[in-house]
């Protein structure tokens, strides 16, 4: 999913380069994280054209653009020192329902560890890798950024304390970058803190590593696993191509040139190498322009004071009728009778564009 594409959405393109994206419900996470430290966080959504009810949509994502537009614009309110461990101390345990329950029920923290590792994708993570023939044990999250680090290294620690009862102690935490209240960061995590690390995440002592967990419970683990599994097996791989592909094209559908040769050239590419890069992902160039434009049309339909054949014309379309055909096709209802249903009104009898 890309937000609306407004001018809003364009200026925040602009003001953040552009990278790796993220699941729309983990940046929802997030967002009420700032919430819950005072930030005030309407206006900065909506400066991004993202909406609260989008950030529960399982199957969106969102933008490089639209996440470092938000964080921009919410730390003009204030700039808190170490911000990613201070989101991560009010992110409660089940922000992330699955990934947290999954890990929570496992028997002890060395299980817990695998199943971060082996599922920290659910949440769009960029992964993590165990070192458990190392003493001490080293978990190892691949983070890019300072914030990010500081976040998931310090969440794991609470929440892993807080499920050994107050037992765990971690030797150290290794941070890449140097913190900006280094006091603060060991005072929360209760260990030391090792800067300029070339890894970022913690050590733990063999002792540490075989701790039971209070909600261990291998039936209910069972059968969260499970679904995990189901999940990945139908989950789209937030692929660096196919990211790069729908960035692109979120700022152009809109009477944009859509065509893949322009998009290549906008990502400093070849038209056969992105094809390629493509077909790795298992998809087609065809298939992105298409989910772009559902999910374009789906946000003009609901929000934007457009007629119907504006928004056939802004997508691409020579005309309104075929539009209205690629509409039934993924919806099999019209566009008019969409824009009924969202605004909660029944569709007029004989009224189908």
């Amino acid at each position: 999913m890309t937000f609306r594409a407004n001018r809003l959405t364009a200026r925040a393109t602009t003001e953040v380069p552009s990278g790796p994206a993220m699941l729309a419900t983990t940046f929802g996470v997030y967002v009420d994280a700032f919430e819950r430290l005072g930030f005030e966080v309407a206006s900065p959504l909506a400066d991004v054209g993202a909406r609260r009810a989008d950030l529960r949509d399982p199957d969106a994502v969102v933008t490089s653009a639209v996440y470092g537009g938000f964080l921009c614009r919410a730390l003009q309110q204030k700039q808190p020192t170490n911000l990613g461990v201070r989101l991560a101390e009010v992110t409660p345990l089940g922000a992330f329902p699955l990934l947290d329950y999954l890990v929570v029920t496992s028997e002890r923290v060395s299980d817990g560890c695998r199943q971060l590792s082996r599922y920290f994708r659910l949440i769009g993570g960029p992964g993590v890798d165990l070192f458990e023939d190392q003493s001490p044990v080293r978990v190892a999250f691949r983070c890019g950024d300072s914030l990010g680090t500081e976040y998931v290294v310090t969440l794991a620690v609470l929440h892993f304390r807080a499920e050994t009862e107050g037992r765990l102690h971690v030797e150290y935490a290794s941070f890449p970058h140097q913190a900006e209240d280094l006091d603060h960061v060991e005072r929360v995590l209760a260990c030391p803190v090792r800067v300029g690390e070339p890894w970022a995440g913690l050590a733990l002592a063999r002792e540490a590593w075989e701790l039971p967990l209070r909600r261990r419970d291998s039936i209910l683990h069972g059968l969260l696993e499970r679904q995990a599994e189901d999940i990945i097996a139908h989950q789209p791989a937030l692929n660096a191509a196919i990211l790069d592909v729908r960035r692109v094209l979120a700022s152009r559908i809109a009477g944009g040139d859509t065509r893949i040769e322009s998009v290549s050239r906008a990502l400093s590419t070849s038209t056969r190498s992105l094809q390629r890069r493509l077909a790795a992902a298992g998809v087609s160039y065809n298939q992105l322009l298409d989910r772009v434009r559902k999910e374009t049309a789906e946000r003009y339909l609901s929000d934007a004071p457009l007629s119907i054949t504006e928004i056939a014309y802004l997508l691409g379309y020579s005309e309104p009728a075929a539009f209205t055909r690629s509409f039934k096709r993924w919806h099999d209802e019209t566009p008019h009778g969409f824009r009924q249903r969202q605004r909660g009104r029944k569709p007029l009898p004989g009224r189908h564009t």
